[in-house]
């Protein structure tokens, strides 16, 4: 028994050759996968917050999140090159370090996608208020508001993600229309929001303290807009779904995290200088800075836009999340009856159940921790992804790769001395307590199931 047992390329490139998941998926795809999933509630919702205390600054916050995300696109770039598997960083993990890193990345990255689909799904519902409040409907605060806050749950971020996951279950195909469309509305939004925005930028309130809480603020600013691009990661879920993925998927994760990062800072820019950051802070920030410039009839286009297109971010962190479930129940580390596939050859079993977990998150956990909660998964799982490269390029130097990270190890090694910086001094006791429980009882899965029932055994 060993739990540093490891995958062989060669079996993994034959598992991909069964097609149990039927390829669909083109560069355009993925590229609109990726920007349903990266720009949603991040900058929709908590440029915001992060503006109020960070100030212009945010900038740089946004900056320094990017090139270290930009760093690890690369990494992931190569990896999804070279073993194009719908597991992602578990299957990347499974090659070069062995078994149970794989498993306990698997586990910890399955339940931050079903998290930050839930913190997606609460930062749309905000929108979706504000959009009905301005048609004069005004629903229950017992049916918004979280038990903590008095209410009965959040029931329009449930309802949101059962329906998506219904969509999703109904096949690959299906989903990536819906995502495509939603997709061109939610940057539509965005880009609204800039034009318009821009005409009332005061340069005075962006050079007039500037940096109010100074490089703590920008470091603490760049944790949390760092929720802003997570996405970009769950493109290399879908490469069994993907034609050509040697080529594709690099192609697809660079160009997307490229033009995510150009619509952020302009974003920012506009959101500090039209209003002052101290009075930021509201969770639907677009919204709030049109009404205060009076483009009222604007804000309501946004509302009503940012309502339709957050929800591709739902729909592809719900797809991502049950993707990797799947793989990791098809190597026998979870149970096999979540490896089953309906007719239209999507596994609905683990898709439902990570849907159904979800819809709970959302419900009932405030916004704030889940997002910070999804940071941790993710931030460790760039680390790993990080390390892999590393690895897998002096173990594997000759496998066949559709992209070549530059300068290994330098580049990885800064991308994992950024997040390790970043998940030392900013993230707080309870979240760290959260996430150790839940790693806690993934590793007593491990040893109670999945050990002795891996097909590595």
């Amino acid at each position: 028994m060993s739990i540093f047992r490891k995958k062989s390329i060669t079996n993994i490139l034959n598992e991909n050759k069964k097609k149990t998941l039927t390829p669909t998926l083109k560069t355009i795809d993925l590229i609109l996968f990726g920007l349903g999933a990266i720009i949603g509630s991040g900058v929709m919702v908590l440029t915001g917050i992060a503006s109020a205390s960070a100030g212009p600054a945010i900038i740089f916050s946004f900056l320094i999140a990017g090139i270290a995300c930009t760093i690890v696109a690369l990494c992931y770039a190569e990896m999804a090159s070279a073993l194009p598997s719908s597991g992602s960083t578990y299957t990347y993990m499974y090659v070069s370090i062995g078994e149970i890193g794989a498993y306990g990345i698997g586990w910890v990255l399955m339940g931050g996608y079903i998290i930050i689909a839930a913190a997606v799904a609460a930062g749309w519902s905000k929108y979706f208020n504000s959009l009905l409040a301005g048609l004069n409907i005004n629903l229950p605060e017992e049916f918004l508001n979280i038990p903590k806050e008095g209410g009965y749950g959040n029931i329009p971020a449930i309802l949101l993600v059962l329906l998506l996951t219904f969509i999703i279950s109904r096949g690959t195909s299906e989903s990536k229309i819906i995502n495509n469309f939603l997709v061109f509305i939610k940057i539509g939004v965005v880009v609204l929001f800039i034009i318009v925005g821009a005409f009332y930028v005061q340069p005075h309130n962006l050079t007039d303290n500037f940096a109010p809480t100074g490089v703590n603020g920008v470091m603490l600013g760049a944790t949390t807009v760092f929720f802003a691009y997570l996405g970009f990661d769950a493109i290399s879920t879908s490469s069994e779904e993907t034609i050509n993925p040697e080529k594709t998927m690099p192609r697809a994760i660079i160009i997307t995290l490229l033009i995510c990062t150009i619509i952020y800072m302009m974003v920012c820019l506009v959101l500090t200088g039209a209003v002052h950051y101290s009075e930021l802070g509201s969770g639907n920030a677009l919204v709030y800075v049109l009404n205060k410039v009076g483009q009222t009839k604007v804000a309501g286009i946004i509302s009503l836009g940012a309502t339709i297109g957050l929800m591709a971010g739902v729909l592809s962190f719900i797809f991502a999340s049950a993707r990797i479930g799947f793989t990791m129940a098809r190597d026998g580390l979870l149970p096999k009856a979540l490896t089953s596939v309906n007719k239209k050859h999507v596994p609905s079993t683990i898709t439902w159940l990570v849907g159904i977990s979800a819809a709970i998150f959302t419900g009932f956990l405030p916004l704030d921790q889940l997002s910070e909660i999804a940071n941790v998964s993710s931030m460790i799982g760039f680390m790993l992804v990080s390390y892999s490269t590393i690895v897998f390029r002096k173990t594997h130097p000759d496998t066949k790769r559709g992209f070549v990270m530059p300068a290994v190890p330098v580049l990885p090694g800064i991308a994992i001395l950024i997040f390790g910086f970043l998940l030392l001094f900013t993230v707080s006791s309870l979240t760290w307590l959260i996430f150790f429980v839940w790693l806690f009882i993934g590793l007593a899965v491990y040893f109670i199931y999945s050990n002795s029932h891996s097909k590595l055994k």
